[in-house]
């Protein structure tokens, strides 16, 4: 007996996302809660990223929408003429051409009430009257292989960057009699994969790399100023459940976090967040080195960086040691902070960032600046231009 597909209607998506915008749960978290695939919820939320800014152009969607309307009024007699059937037919398809969209939707306004024959209704609505009777099996919906989905996502959450292979190798030694082939299958209908670096993170076009002109003599990159150069860059942090994502702009000269932001899922609207934010925070700087990864190159971040005048610079391939400014950071944090805590759950691990950053900015001494502290070399340089403005003309701590 083949098991029903699960419809959610948009109150149900709109209230996931939203409790995954609030940042307080990992995806997985949220997805095991309301039983979804944490690969649904992924697309629910970049769905509604990308079409947020409809509520407030509610012209252009009325405008899109009558003009459907008006090209649908005007085939009206056209069809009614070709298909040259009676009064109760032109009647029907006047009431409901105006919503015809997907194979679905035109499935379900077929109507058994209707005094037109079924098969006359499938052919005014251009269905297969055969489709009417399939029921596609549903993969993985069986208790047996919800067992695997399981096992597989406990292996996955203590491993990440355990692939297919290995994970059919750690099953095998828990009991389960299973291949490669099926488990492969299993993690790419769960939209999971091994975190490694990839041999090409990208096909956009590749920004050359700048900061070579300012090594010194040990190959090693010294910027003289502030805002002359920022970088930025994305770590995960696993939590009891999940994965969550930091992303961060840091100034390579003071090494002061400019902005940050944690996130349950890596997309473009967490880079582009925290570069609105830093240059909303502090003057532009000449400079913007990142990585090559897709959100970096993608269109979203370009345009901002342009808008603004700012010189994009992007890593070679492979050389993390390319953006070591930001690396060393992450090191920073992870050592002093992540590794020597546990953090129940996302709201807790940003506090715990907030208060480390605060103290990362205001007292850690920096043996790359003299020992001094990232606002005090900041803020020194920032003032002595003689810019203005609460927000930059800070005491130094």
């Amino acid at each position: 007996m083949s098991v029903k597909r699960k419809s959610y209607s948009a109150d149900f998506k709109a209230k996931l996302v939203l409790e995954a915008l609030e940042g307080e749960k990992t995806i997985n978290e949220i997805a095991s809660k309301y039983e979804v695939l944490p690969v649904s919820l992924k697309n629910w939320k970049k769905q509604f990223l990308e079409n947020m800014s409809l509520a407030f152009d509610k012209s252009t969607v009325v405008k899109e929408y009558k003009d459907e309307i008006e090209e649908l009024k005007k085939s009206k007699d056209s069809i009614a003429k070709k298909l040259g059937e009676t009064i109760v037919e032109k009647d029907f398809l006047v009431e409901k051409l105006v919503s015809l969209a997907s194979s679905k939707e035109r499935k379900s306004l077929l109507n058994t009430k209707l005094n037109i024959s079924l098969n006359k209704q499938c052919k005014l609505l251009k269905i297969h009257k055969s489709s009417l009777y399939y029921e596609p099996k549903k993969p993985f919906s069986t208790g047996k292989e919800i067992k695997l989905l399981d096992a597989i996502s406990n292996i996955y959450s203590d491993f990440p960057s355990y692939g297919y292979r290995r994970i059919t190798k750690q099953l095998q030694l828990d009991g389960h009699n299973i291949g490669k082939k099926l488990v492969k299958k299993a993690m790419k209908y769960m939209g999971i994969e091994a975190l490694y670096p990839k041999p090409k993170t990208t096909t956009a076009y590749k920004y050359p790399y700048l900061l070579k002109d300012f090594r010194n003599d040990a190959g090693q990159v010294v910027i003289d100023r502030a805002n002359k150069v920022w970088s930025t860059d994305i770590t995960y942090i696993k939590l009891e459940k999940g994965f969550v994502y930091l992303a961060a702009i840091i100034d390579w000269h003071s090494k002061k976090i400019l902005s940050w932001k944690l996130s349950n899922t890596m997309d473009n609207t967490l880079v582009t967040t925290v570069l609105k934010e830093a240059l909303t925070l502090y003057p532009k700087s000449e400079i913007f080195n990142t990585d090559q990864g897709s959100q970096y190159t993608s269109k979203d971040h370009i345009n901002i960086l342009k808008k603004h005048n700012i010189q994009i610079s992007m890593d070679g391939k492979g050389r993390a040691t390319d953006n070591i400014c930001i690396e060393r950071f992450w090191r920073s944090i992870k050592y002093e902070e992540i590794y020597l805590n546990e953090y129940k759950n996302m709201r807790v691990l940003n506090r715990a960032i907030e208060k480390y950053m605060e103290s990362y900015n205001r007292k850690r001494l920096h043996s790359a600046i003299d020992y001094k502290t990232p606002n005090e070399v900041y803020y020194n340089y920032i003032n002595n231009l003689g810019f203005k403005g609460d927000n930059l003309l800070q005491s130094v701590s």
